[in-house]
């Protein structure tokens, strides 16, 4: 199959992340410039050379040699893709996770492997150790049972200990259920999980912004949890010891302005260390029922007196100019549907005096409101 008989546009998109040393910052950085990943590949040097952040090894790459071995790797992805049923998705197409677009080193692509939507009403991620004991597995087990009335998509990282714990209680209760890999999508790592990934790719998914054939290096851990925590809506670590990946899931998620909560333990358990001092040190609210999540995320309001879920309001694009959307959009996605004015500027990437102009105006249709401290809200 030759370049011109596959998806054009996804090609070049697939082979700029393929490049050593173009990561997904300096990916955007070229696509703002370039306006696409295929003006981006046939820049002449001259024009490479003026974009910031590009050096002469960058320009080497994309001009020369490793160009031509960046599409065909591009090609054998997408290929590879068709066949297995992954879908590929970079930071431009409306499939990829709108939570994700909001974090500045969030992947330029993402390969998935599944039946749900990324953009799920409500997300939450379940973490913890991988020397889980009873108590850590049955917390899990709590915790999701109390999440069914709110329906929303589970999120762990498919590794030993409560991920694994977190992934299979979704599974028994019927929600959809997320695994963010540290490997490529051919690759399921742990090798004992791979029944319950099966039944995840029927019933959530696989997630991972690593190509195929990628093996599980240590430092893919660290990046895999920052795709974890963005994600969510709420990170809530089960089972931590004093030092490790949930711990560092949980950091990742405070960096980015979302809600982190805590399973207090034993204290004399090692494996509730670090679930005590996330809590110990205001990082992390307690969790210790059902109602701590919905109230810090405020799912308690979205629930009928029945115990239902109402789903979250809708928004029709064709009833609001493109930057009054760009706006509601991000509302959508910021926890608790709140957002400060200059971080709702820097997401929705307009000056922050027109976007006071425009919350002022939304907020004559009722579509939001403000909150003090300058922080507004969906209505």
């Amino acid at each position: 199959m030759s370049i011109s008989t596959l998806n054009d546009t996804l090609l070049y998109e697939v082979a700029l992340t393929l490049f050593p040393g173009i990561g997904p910052q300096l990916t955007r950085q070229l696509m703002s410039y370039g306006g696409s990943a295929k003006n981006v590949l046939h820049l002449p040097p001259g024009k490479l050379r003026k974009i910031p952040g590009v050096g002469p090894t960058t320009v080497a790459n994309l001009t020369g040699a490793e160009r031509t071995n960046a599409l065909r790797r591009a090609e054998d992805t997408l290929r590879k893709a068709e066949k297995d049923g992954v879908q590929l998705l970079f930071y431009t197409s409306k499939a990829y996770p709108s939570r994700l677009k909001q974090i500045p080193d969030a992947p330029a692509l993402l390969y998935y492997q599944g039946t749900s939507d990324l953009n799920y009403p409500k997300t939450v991620a379940l973490v913890g150790t991988r020397q889980a004991t009873d108590y850590g597995r049955e917390q899990t087990e709590r915790i999701v049972k109390g999440l069914v009335p709110h329906q929303p998509l589970v999120i762990s990282g498919l590794a030993y200990g409560i991920d694994i714990a977190a992934h299979r209680a979704a599974l028994q209760e019927g929600l959809a259920t997320i695994g963010v890999m540290a490997t490529g999508l051919d690759i399921i790592y742990p090798a004992p999980h791979r029944k319950t990934a099966e039944k995840m790719r029927e019933q959530g998914g696989l997630l991972t912004e690593f190509p195929f054939g990628t093996q599980p290096d240590r430092y893919n851990f660290p990046a895999r949890n920052r795709i974890i925590a963005g994600l969510a809506d709420g990170t809530v670590v089960v089972e931590a010891a004093k030092k490790g990946g949930a711990l560092i899931t949980a950091e990742i998620a405070l960096s980015y302005n979302k809600d982190v909560l805590a399973v207090p333990g034993n204290l004399s358990n090692p494996t509730s260390e670090g679930c005590n001092h996330l809590i110990k040190s205001n990082k992390a609210a307690l969790y210790a029922e059902p109602k701590d999540l919905e109230e810090l995320l405020n799912w308690d309001e979205a629930l009928h007196h029945l115990g239902k879920f109402s789903p979250a309001p809708t928004y029709d694009p064709a009833d609001f100019t493109a930057e009054e959307f760009a706006i509601i959009t991000v509302l959508q996605v910021a926890p608790n549907r709140e957002e400060h004015l200059d971080n709702l500027a820097w997401k929705a990437q307009l000056p922050v005096h027109q976007v006071a102009s425009l919350l002022l105006g939304l907020e004559f249709q009722s579509v939001v409101k403000s909150l003090p401290g300058k922080k507004y809200v969906l209505s």
